[in-house]
Formats: C-alpha cells, sequence, structure tokens
C-alpha cells in the first residue's frame, strides 16, 4: 500500500528566558483523539500551504500570537497514529521569538507553560518521549524518525540525522 500520510505541524514555543515551553493540555472536547493529553501547537498543512506557513498559520488560531522567528527540528513519520489508522508525517519546529500575548485556552483545551525540565512528568503521547529530547538538545542538525502505531500504541522509534 503506498504511503500516503497527512501532513502536518507540530511546534513548541520556548518562553523569552528558554526555560518554559507552551503546550496545550487537550481537555475541551470528549471525543478528541488526544483527550487528556499534553501536546505541541500544530495541525494539518493547508493544500496551499507550505510547512511553515501551516507552522504560523496554527500558532495564530490555537494560542493567537505571530511566529518571528522558527527552526525546524526535525521530522517524524507517524505510520498508522491516526484515529483510524491514518499515517501522519509531521515538520517539527522550536519557536523561539513570536509578538503577542498568548491565550489562555481554544477549542481544544488549556494552554499551559511548562518548564522544560518537567516536560518528562505530563501525560503525553508515549512516543512524545522518545522525539521530545531530540527537539531540544541543541545539535544544529535536524533528526529524522519513524514511529510506527498500531491500535493507538507506539511500536518502534528510529531516527537519524
Amino acid at each position: 500500500m503506498p504511503y500516503t500520510p497527512i501532513v502536518a505541524t507540530l511546534g513548541y514555543v520556548l518562553s523569552a528566558d528558554g526555560r518554559q515551553v507552551l503546550m496545550i493540555h487537550r481537555n475541551a472536547r470528549p471525543g478528541d483523539h488526544h483527550l487528556g493529553k499534553y501536546n505541541g501547537l500544530g495541525g494539518k498543512v493547508e493544500p496551499e500551504e507550505d510547512v511553515m506557513a501551516g507552522m504560523r498559520r496554527e500558532l495564530r488560531e490555537e494560542a493567537g500570537i505571530e511566529c518571528e522567528s522558527m527552526q525546524l527540528r526535525g521530522t517524524v513519520s507517524w505510520p498508522g497514529f491516526g484515529k483510524h489508522g491514518e499515517d501522519w508525517l509531521g515538520f517539527v519546529f522550536v519557536i523561539d521569538r513570536y509578538r503577542g500575548d498568548t491565550l489562555a485556552s481554544n477549542p481544544e483545551g488549556t494552554l499551559e507553560w511548562v518548564p522544560l525540565d518537567r516536560l518528562h512528568e505530563l501525560p503525553m503521547w508515549e512516543g512524545d518521549r522518545h522525539f521530545l529530547p531530540l527537539v531540544f538538545d541543541g545539535d544544529p542538525r535536524p533528526f529524522h524518525g519513524v514511529m510506527p502505531y498500531r491500535d493507538g500504541r507506539m511500536q518502534s522509534w528510529s531516527f537519524s540525522r
């Protein structure tokens, strides 16, 4: 079967001092595939957008901010991750400069500033714990990973730089 993933963005907004990251606590919609979990901001890329334009739009829609600087940290292929087994391909960014005041919440949940050193304590997708250290490790080389899912569970993780 051909690989025809849903293309998406996933962004981690840093505070001005670089010690906190803006996360969404997906606690607003009962039928949400991500209900109860914390995640970065982002979503599907629209047909007329490049991935950076998609990330900027998602930041406006989900957090009410305008991105001034972002870096691509890597990509993750999630075969089988979707609610109905769809494949996803995510472009992962760190946003280190923005303007505007962040919203307190959006239709998906509550926005919270979380200390980077406490990120691992949050309820999140099991697989996020594998790639998040690469997002914040300071290595200038982007990572490119594959994380197959089956029945809502991560099956494996591998990456290269």
